[in-house]
């Protein structure tokens, strides 16, 4: 007979896994239920956009927040993973191959890992700004060779496809957006499940050991060119992977997704989410797509207001958002966030009230600016009003400077409310 210890012990080992796949179960239950709770044409479209940013933010977290590189051209991998994609697609079509439309992530994924690896063994030679600028040249490089070699990447107009045309196993033609959003949903649950495994291997420890401190790396022996040339590879093979998906979402790849416009996108995604979690891509890809879909349908600024909650982000929350919630875990595990639900709330509205105020005068300066044809008549959210009357900016001024005032005065509340549930919080459960 066996121990109760000795038993008890089994049951902790075999349980060790299950609690290890729990949040991967519970991330595919979730995927697989969205839909049903979201099943409008524009839900799911996003849902699928969503999926593909999140793929290329993890991708490039894996140079950023795991091996310390800022890349300004990462979209060259993604973009590229999509061309190849795009083109495989017609080969395929056009010879009649009985190749199903699942498979096709992977052949993005080597073309971004291949091209990751050209580009790399000369980007990693360096490091930090030099890097960094390196990578900006290789965009730029790849975006003007794009325009130029139209018959590779279709000039301005892009690469179309047509995904319905391939082989339907099981009767699934990938005609409706539905059977889409579950093909990048499988391929971002198993690409995120690959990165994050990535990083619990020595290889993602030799990672991190050159982003913290690469001359202790080199004097123990690592050779960290090698390592940041990896990293970089496996990064635009991910990349890659979104790059696919994207070309089989859109039927389509551009120019414009090879350029500096999509490489800003992802940086924003990642320091927006935040680069010290691995959920961290993921929530700046969600909410920074969500953004982008649904400010652009409102108004011409959205990218304005975009960089202004980077800027925000980075100056007051430099862990993202990502490490903003995790600062809430002690207090949620020690059962105290309550104690500092009311001083959160009240930064909120002041928040909130701030912003309102700023956008107003941003929304009639831009009417009276740009839409100066139109008259002064205009809508902000719910309200008509008159660009050129004063009281609106009246009121803009006086929500800005109420919401201003307000938040100064209720930070200091946050911070010692927050400060004061840690301390009172049990020692041994204040650890995460």
């Amino acid at each position: 007979m066996s121990s109760p210890a000795s038993t008890g012990g089994r049951a902790v080992r075999s349980g060790a896994p299950l609690s290890k796949l729990g949040p991967w179960l519970a991330a595919a239950v979730a995927l697989a239920v969205l839909p049903r709770v979201f099943d409008s044409g524009l839900a799911l479209t996003t849902m699928s956009l969503m999926g593909t940013m999140a793929i290329f933010a993890l991708s490039y977290n894996m140079l950023l927040g795991q091996t310390g590189l800022l890349s300004f051209g990462h979209a060259v991998y993604y973009g590229l993973g999509g061309f190849m994609t795009v083109h495989l697609m017609n080969l395929v079509e056009a010879a009649g191959l009985p190749v199903p439309l699942a498979l096709f992530p992977l052949a993005g994924g080597v073309a971004g890992l291949l091209f990751a690896a050209l580009f790399g063994s000369v980007a990693t030679r360096r490091a930090g700004t030099a890097f960094a600028m390196i990578t900006l040249g290789l965009c730029e490089l790849v975006a003007s060779a794009a325009l130029i070699l139209q018959h590779v990447f279709g000039g301005e107009q892009g690469v179309g496809t047509d995904r319905t045309a391939l082989v339907h196993p099981f009767g699934i033609s990938f005609g409706p957006q539905l059977q889409v959003y579950y093909l990048i949903a499988f391929w971002g649950l198993v690409s995120a499940a690959a990165m994050f495994a990535l990083t619990r291997t020595p290889f993602g420890r030799m990672c991190r050991a050159v982003r913290d401190n690469p001359e202790r790396a080199r004097f123990i022996g690592f050779d960290i060119q090698a390592v940041r040339f990896l990293a970089f590879t496996f990064s635009g093979g991910f990349a890659g992977v979104a790059g696919a998906l994207a070309a089989i979402n859109f039927e389509l790849m551009s120019s414009s997704q090879l350029g500096l416009t999509q490489s800003g996108a992802v940086i924003l995604m990642t320091f927006i989410g935040g680069t010290g979690d691995f959920v961290g891509p993921i929530l700046g890809a969600v909410l920074v797509t969500w953004l982008q879909v649904s400010l652009s349908d409102v108004t011409d600024l959205w990218r304005l207001y975009l960089g202004l909650l980077f800027i925000g982000v980075v100056m007051f929350a430099p862990e993202g958002l990502a490490g903003v919630l995790r600062r809430q875990w002690p207090l949620l595990a020690a059962r105290r966030l309550h104690r500092v639900l009311p001083a959160y709330a009240a930064a909120t509205i002041a928040g909130l009230t701030l912003a309102a105020g700023c956008s107003l005068a941003l929304e009639m300066t831009n009417h009276l600016m740009v839409h100066a044809s139109d008259g002064p008549a205009m809508r902000f959210a719910y309200l008509r009003l008159s660009a050129a009357s004063p009281l609106p900016w009246c009121a803009a001024a006086l929500l800005a400077l109420a919401g201003g005032g307000l938040l100064r005065k209720a930070m200091p509340w946050v911070r010692a409310a927050y400060a004061q549930a840690l301390t009172a919080a049990p020692e041994g459960r204040t650890k995460t």
